[in-house]
């Protein structure tokens, strides 16, 4: 599943908007992120993997590689 989607999930099961979730971001790195960059990253799925385990993280979710059957 895309990062996008991924994401979008995380969000849903913990009703969260992305707005919040930016807030969240902000707050807990010190940065000045926004909805419409963050967006347009999952949009052109150019989000880096740091970016998504961040979000996993501060969302309470770890991203975990297992071997195909």
């Amino acid at each position: 599943m895309p990062a996008k989607e991924e994401i979008k999930v995380m969000l849903a099961r913990k009703n969260l908007s992305m707005r919040k979730l930016i807030a969240i971001i902000n707050e807990h790195y010190n940065r000045k992120d926004t909805v419409q960059n963050l967006s347009n990253k999952l949009n052109r799925d150019s989000i880096k993997y740091k970016e998504v385990e961040e979000i996993a993280d501060l969302l309470g979710y770890k991203i975990e590689f297992k071997p195909k059957d």
